[in-house]
This record gives C-alpha cells, structure tokens and sequence, in this order.
C-alpha cells in the first residue's frame, strides 16, 4: 500500500508523466513493485526479471544512471529490454532516485517523462526527501510487520506528508518562495487559526481559497 501511495502521487507532485517504486529490502530476495498506471507497473514488473532499467541500476548496482534519455544508444545497449519498451509506451526520458536506508538503498523511485526538458533540480530534491522518507517508512513497516494497525498509521504518515509537500509547492509558486519558507506560511496560517497543518494543505492542494493567507513580510 505505501508503495502505491508514493507511486500514484508522485507525477502531480513532480512533474512527471508517470512513476513507479522499486523495493527490494533483500539483495536476494523478491522485488516488490508499484506503478503510477498499469502498464508502467508492467514495464517495472518485467525490468525486475530482465534484471536491468533504471530502478534496477540505482537498486541492485548502487548507481545513479541520471536523466537518461531512453531511444538513445547508451540506454538501448544498456538496458536493451527496457529502453524500447518504455519508448513504445512514449516515455522520452527517465530519472531513478534511490530508497535511501542508513548507508544502503532498498529500491528505487522511477521517473518517467514525455517532454524534452528535464526535471527541474527543485523537483529532484523533493523526490529524493520522498523517496528518503517512504524507505524510513518501508523499514518501520517490516520492524512491526505483524501490527496492521502501525503499518496503517505509517502509510496515513506518508499520505499526510506528501499532500503537505504539494501544498509547499504551491504556495512557494503562489509567492516566489523557498520551499522552507513556504512552510512556513503555511504553519503560520494554520496556528493563527488553530486548525492542523495537513488539514490547511489539503485545501490548499484541492483548491479551496485560503482566507487571510497572504506573503511574509520581507
């Protein structure tokens, strides 16, 4: 379920055509895997028994393959599978961010793109700190595996902090803002009306009109 959260949400909040999570706890063990759209799910699915991609290189091999543009020749001769299916399927480009865990990484999130421009570096960022945070998640998850009630707890905790991350983002489009300020725009509105922050940025995300938030003060 947490890796169909990060996967689902993740094109909205980034930018991206499509997204898909790589989990793989275990050097050994099975691949877990979740796709924004089904067929990106299969892409994945299969890039997990070839044994190449981009969530395989930056999981398995620990390298981070950067934007990689998938009909040229370093990505059909590296990933001689995966490249052309995902071209058919009229991805252009695509990123791996890794599930970062202590020092080692336990999966990968995959980004998808359609356009010619790459991803902006602000949005890579805000990847990796999701990315970073489903793996905290991830590994709390299997630490209290036989409590559903912890696990669900831990999955709303995601879901929370990916709708604030969106509403960052847009009050930091709205303001010409640094994400850490928009935050605290956010923050500030929310206390001085006594209401949650997550709940503030629900709104915000969905459209509602925020009344008597304004821009900080220089």
């Amino acid at each position: 379920m947490t890796l169909s959260v990060l996967a689902d949400r993740t094109p909205c909040l980034l930018g991206a055509r499509a997204a898909a999570v790589v989990f793989a706890p275990e050097q050994d063990g099975a691949v877990q895997v979740a796709g924004s759209d089904p067929e990106v799910y299969r892409l994945e699915h299969d890039a997990a028994g070839w044994r190449e991609g981009p969530g395989h290189d930056c999981h398995r091999s620990h390298t981070l393959p950067g934007r990689t543009v998938l009909d040229g020749h370093p990505a059909r001769q590296r990933w001689p599978h995966y490249a052309p299916r995902a071209v058919s399927l009229g991805y252009t480009s695509v990123v791996a961010l890794p599930l970062r865990e202590h020092t080692r990484s336990t999966g990968a999130l995959v980004l998808l793109s359609d356009g010619q421009s790459p991803l902006p570096s602000d949005m890579l960022a805000l990847g990796q700190s999701m990315a970073d945070f489903t793996a905290v998640v991830l590994r709390r998850a299997r630490e209290a595996d036989d409590s559903r009630a912890l696990t669900s707890h831990l999955e709303r905790a995601l879901a929370t902090r990916i709708i604030i991350e969106q509403a960052k983002g847009i009050l930091a489009t709205r303001f010409s803002l640094p994400m850490d300020d928009a935050f605290g725009v956010l923050r500030k509105h929310a206390r001085s009306h006594q209401r949650r922050v997550h709940d503030v940025a629900r709104e915000i995300v969905e459209g509602r009109a925020i009344p008597g938030m304004t821009e900080p003060k220089p």
